[in-house]
């Protein structure tokens, strides 16, 4: 029996082949989409769930309260580990120095450098040796007991053989961290999976760290609690039954015991669990890899949204062939089959189509993977076959069967024998025709809500790359530089020889850009009052020449000059409102202390500049030369070109820094490149949108073929009787499109209330953002009514031009 069933659902489906391709085709279409879906989804959540003691490590993050607003912090003090494990001895604490951007260079046997330099940009983490009882860690060579000693780096595989071509030839050899520690490698590890936040590669001894502080220039804040930087991490090991809030719980005094009085009620310390730090986007991670949970869910959605397309295709086009197997139908009844035999089979031929269409599914994934990591930002290869995703297709494969074969078998088996028999049977009868309508305004609905969100997020995208950032980062080069004071020696003469090239304009140095990931803040009190101002401001150090080379504006008073004998500072447009200033002219002349350090003259207000990204306002901002620091804070190489050809400029750039720094690599990068990286997590969104709008697309336009192929079926007499009449093609094509233009209209008018309530609610991510305006709605049901028309056209006007003569022979 069971044999008789696939054997008829095979003929059936050969028998009708245009309808069978259409339904296979936006099935495999679908199903492909979910099936990446469900991959990317399967690779986020899987962040650091390999490490055995996942679910018992938190890290120690800081949320702090300044004039209201709540900021998140992922670092915290320097002396905040001692001061933790004095506090609560039941749980275990380790801390961490990340350190970004850092050159390693590999030495001979006799320990003198070599021309083997490398810019490490992560992947650096000064370490503890008990940092592998919280992340697991497969060790190659040595034990992490070494890195309880200062000088000492373990290696990852992959950066020994880089480095000195083997694991046997790494062990006992030295490298030289950025021209000042020497590090001897004691230690070789594998290397971590990919889905990781903490990519650990080079791992030198966090003793090294406490042993050499100045080269951060943290020296001086080694032992304070008033600094904190995101590269100082501390994580918790609880003991095994030990809740979180149990220890959150007595964090409050925590910082009541260590932080200054005032700190009380603005400083809170939490933990945040192991699991989480992949999706909490206020603290962001040790990767460039952050995706929200709220994206996974949008991601999630969209692809639900897509199969349901898919099915209401195949709902629509199976009941629209409903009149065409009226007769086998009804014949089947009178020779004995029942209801149930006959869902049966139907519901076997729908499993078939959906088994097909898996099939191709599978092999559109698999064509796709390569390509995701250029719409996604995942770089590792996902595995297509995986016990995980057979059996999510399996489930999706069996309710794609049910959700799509279940109505069309129901009507098809209550077909009364003796109308079927006579083909009396027309989609009024069943009440397919309204059902029918009600399923396209769904799907339009569904392709048109994902198109209006395309467009909304490219719009805003387009504004963020063309918004008025308050500075010029065109043609703007940053060379990573070093803060040793041998280096920053030669500053002057590297900035004369850079000013000879005629494809330079200007050049600075400084500690950052004026829009960076610096999240620098310090303390601060004003006008000679002893008490601190009850917010922070944001530090930029940078020389004289900073706000000529990014095109910075003056309010009021004037940028510093080299000449100064007295150390001054700029603040920003914000910072002198913050302050109570009336105008900007009000604040030049007042005076800041910065700590505990000078009191220094304000000389100048520039208008505000985006400090960081969109999402965040502006900062109040303190600009300034320091003093008494040998300016090793201004490491990085600011240079503003006027060329057409960058490359040139920058290979001529490149020759003049191997002369000045022969023991540096060289790196450069392009500031709007830079800039555009806050936002990848929004152009990973956009990217995404565009997709699975185009898909949604196509699956509404094979469904809307396959119906118009049908209605053209149908109509044929009609249209035959119209022509005669004197129809014109116009008229014809006319009766084709009216109907599904006004369904076309009633799921815009679903989908725009919820397009314009769910991407309000995006945009509000953003503090500078656009305003959903009306031409974004017209342009998508434009969008949709034309792509509609075009899919209808085709059929309609074949059948306008069809000789009525053939049409009417049979009456």
């Amino acid at each position: 029996m069971i044999k008789n069933y696939f054997t008829i659902a095979l003929r059936n489906i050969r028998r009708y082949g245009t309808h069978s391709l259409l339904n296979i085709t936006g099935l495999a279409i679908a199903l492909a989409a979910c099936l990446v879906i469900f991959l990317v989804l399967q690779h986020e959540k899987s962040y650091d769930q390999y490490h055995s003691n996942v679910s018992r490590v938190f890290q120690v993050v800081k949320k702090e309260v300044k004039d209201g607003n709540e900021e998140f912090y992922s670092g915290i003090a320097f002396p905040a580990k001692k001061a933790l494990s004095n506090d609560f001895p039941q749980v275990t604490f380790t801390e961490f120095f990340v350190s970004n951007g850092s050159q390693i260079t590999v030495l001979d046997q006799e320990n003198n450098s070599t021309n083997q330099k490398f810019i490490e940009e992560n992947g650096i983490f000064f370490s503890e040796s008990v940092f592998d009882q919280f992340f697991d860690v497969n060790w190659i060579a040595g034990k992490p007991d070494v890195l309880s000693q200062p000088g000492m780096v373990a290696l990852s595989r992959s950066k020994a053989e880089k480095y000195f071509g083997s694991v046997q030839q790494a062990m006992g050899r030295s490298l030289l961290f950025d021209n000042q520690i020497r590090l001897q490698v004691a230690a070789v590890f594998k290397d971590p999976p990919g889905n990781t936040d903490f990519n650990f590669q080079i791992v030198p001894s966090y003793q090294t760290f406490l042993s050499n502080p100045g080269v951060w220039g943290f020296d001086k804040e080694i032992d304070g609690w008033g600094l904190s930087t995101s590269n100082h991490q501390v994580y918790a090991l609880l003991p095994a039954g030990t809740g979180p809030e149990q220890i959150n719980a007595r964090l409050g005094a925590f910082v009541k015991k260590y932080y200054r009085p005032e700190a009380a009620g603005k400083i809170f310390h939490s933990l945040n669990p192991l699991t989480e730090i992949h999706f909490d986007t206020r603290f962001g991670n040790n990767g460039t890899h952050v995706t929200s949970k709220a994206s996974l869910r949008t991601l999630w959605l969209i692809g639900v949204l897509i199969l349901l397309m898919a099915c209401i295709n195949f709902v629509n086009l199976s009941t629209a062939l409903a009149t065409k197997r009226s007769k086998e139908i009804g014949i089947r009844k009178v020779i004995g089959g029942t209801r149930a035999q006959l869902r049966t089979q139907l519901i076997t031929e729908t499993f078939l189509l959906v088994l097909f269409s898996s099939f191709f599914a599978v092999l559109l994934a698999w064509i796709a993977l390569p390509y995701l990591k250029y719409i996604t930002d995942i770089q590792n290869k996902l595995d297509l076959v995986n016990s995980g995703s057979m059996l999510f297709l399996t489930l999706v494969i069996l309710l794609t069967s049910l959700l799509s074969g279940f109505y069309p078998a129901f009507v098809l088996s209550n077909f009364k024998p003796i109308a079927a028999i006579k083909n009396k049977i027309n989609n009024s009868s069943f009440a397919g025709l309204s059902l029918r309508r009600i399923l396209v305004v769904l799907q339009f609905s569904f392709s048109q809500l994902l198109v209006i969100a395309t467009i909304i997020a490219i719009t805003q995208m387009s504004f963020i790359r063309n918004a008025d950032l308050g500075f010029n980062k065109e043609a703007t080069l940053l060379l990573t530089g070093n803060s040793d004071s041998t280096t920053i020696a030669r500053q002057a003469a590297f900035r004369a020889e850079l000013k000879k090239l005629p494809e330079v304009q200007q050049v600075s140095f400084s500690f950052d850009a004026p829009s960076s990931d610096n999240n620098w803040t310090s303390n601060f009190a004003f006008d000679h009052k002893t008490e601190d101002q009850p917010f922070d401001a944001h530090i930029k150090m940078a020389d004289e020449a900073y706000a000529e080379t990014f095109g910075l504006r003056l309010l009021a008073g004037a940028f510093y000059k080299d000449a100064d004998s007295v150390q001054k500072v700029v603040i920003n447009e914000t910072m002198s409102k913050k302050l109570g200033m009336k105008n900007p002219e009000e604040a030049v002349g007042k005076t800041i202390r910065l700590g505990a350090q000078d009191w220094l003259p304000i000389v100048g207000v520039v208008k505000d500049f985006k400090n960081n990204s969109l999402r965040e306002t502006v900062k109040p901002t303190i600009i300034f030369r320091t003093r008494n620091r040998a300016s090793t804070y201004m490491s990085q190489t600011n240079i503003k070109l006027q060329t057409n050809n960058p490359g040139k400029a920058l290979a001529k750039i490149e020759q003049l820094w191997n002369t000045h720094y022969p023991e540096y690599a060289f790196s450069a990068s392009f500031l709007d490149e830079a800039i555009n990286d806050f936002y990848q997590q929004e152009e990973r969104l956009s990217r995404l949108y565009k997709v699975f709008a185009i898909l949604a697309i196509i699956i509404s336009s094979l469904g809307l073929y396959g119906l118009i192929s049908f209605m053209a079926i149908q109509k044929t007499k009609e249209v035959g009787i119209r022509k005669v009449l004197g129809a014109s093609v116009g008229n014809i094509v006319l009766l084709f499109s009216k109907e599904f233009t006004i369904l076309i209209l009633v799921a815009f008018a679903l989908a725009a209330p919820i397009a314009w309530y769910l991407m309000s609610s995006w945009l509000q991510n953003f503090v500078f953002k656009i305003t959903i305006g009306w031409w974004i709605f017209a342009l998508a049901i434009l969008t949709s009514i034309l792509i509609a028309w075009a899919t209808v056209g085709y059929k309609a006007v074949r059948a306008a031009l069809a000789n009525p003569v053939t049409s009417l022979k049979t009456e």
